[in-house]
């Protein structure tokens, strides 16, 4: 994509956490080297917090202020500086309210900077759901805070690798509570979404679109469970749109094939149904996508980390793919918009 395209936004995450670490490494190892020259990025966070990481890890970087509208040098790291906080106040691995308000605000910003052009997309850091929870706010996660910022009423979580796409039916409930969150409509809209996304975000002309069963085999005709004759596969049969569906598979074997190729994607029923799989294979370059919003947003596929946070052990793996993943979702958009 031509860098005359509005810049993609990265948003520093929890900022005593291992986002101003993985941003850092990122742009020394990827970006000032010129391994990455797709769009020009910016840095949505707090300079000091930046400056001082650079300084922790023994790496330079030219941190420069930004503001919406000013291009984007490829020999600095351009930053929009929202957080005045002092850098005495900040302990890494300790996250207080006031590092909660700032993840947050960096959130909103990227949001708010994208609607108006400013930005073509973001990639998020990780935050932290207890510190939102502290702070406030009455989401859990990154997903929600963004659906309720764009308004979008439906949003799906895929994650996403080369070897294997997920996308959740559910996404962070108890898992007592799974089988009564499941009906058709859900289930077809899930696959709605995941194929519309497989066509317009990635480029997949007829998706292959497996559908992952609740229960063990599938139920075997309803000995360990009914919820595959009640809603999944009546789901699939009445969906009617485009892409190829298929299903219920059996969940300890369906994501072996589509990992081996023979789906495009998986549609799971519960958060850790798809996300066990999906790190055994990608737990270091695994990608977020938030499907459904009318932004791009990918996100890495990992926490804080505040254990090691300050420690210069946080890989930038997944921040590196997912910054990857964006700019070519952005430019999928673009060329369907043409």
């Amino acid at each position: 994509m031509s860098i005359d395209h509005p810049p993609l936004a990265i948003t520093m995450g929890c900022p005593v956490g291992i986002g101003p670490e993985i941003i850092s490494k990122f742009f020394h190892d990827t970006v000032l080297t010129g391994k990455y020259s797709l769009m020009p990025i910016v840095v949505i966070g707090n300079a000091a917090v930046l400056i001082r990481t650079a300084g922790e890890l023994g790496i330079t970087l030219n941190v420069q202020p930004w503001h919406p509208g000013d291009p984007v040098k490829p020999d600095v790291v351009s930053v929009f500086d929202i957080d005045d906080h002092p850098l005495d106040d900040l302990s890494w691995g300790k996250p207080t309210l006031a590092t909660a308000a700032a993840m947050i605000r960096y959130i909103e910003d990227g949001v708010r900077f994208i609607s108006r052009g400013a930005l073509a997309g973001m990639v998020t850091c990780p935050i932290s759901k207890i510190s939102l929870q502290r702070a406030g706010s009455p989401f859990p996660g990154h997903t929600e805070m963004l659906a309720s910022l764009t308004g979008s009423s439906r949003y799906r979580m895929m994650m996403a690798g080369s070897h294997l796409k997920v996308v959740l039916a559910t996404i962070h409930e108890p898992l007592a509570r799974i089988p009564s969150l499941l009906n058709i409509a859900e289930i077809q809209d899930c696959i709605a979404m995941t194929v519309d996304s497989l066509q317009q975000d990635f480029g997949c002309q007829n998706p292959r679109v497996a559908i992952a069963g609740l229960n063990p085999h599938c139920g075997e005709n309803g000995m360990f469970g009914s919820e595959e004759e009640t809603c999944i596969t009546p789901a699939i049969a009445g969906y009617g749109g485009p892409g190829e569906i298929s299903g219920p598979w059996p969940p300890d074997t369906v994501f072996y094939r589509a990992a081996g190729g023979d789906y495009d994607a998986v549609v799971a029923m519960y958060h850790d149904q798809g996300l066990i799989p999906f790190k055994l294979l990608h737990f270091k370059d695994g990608v977020n996508v938030t499907l459904g919003l009318p932004i791009v947003r990918t996100s890495v596929d990992h926490g804080t980390a505040y254990d090691i946070a300050g420690r210069g052990l946080a890989d930038p793996a997944s921040l590196e793919a997912a910054v990857h993943m964006a700019t070519d979702i952005c430019s999928h958009r673009a060329e369907g918009n043409q």
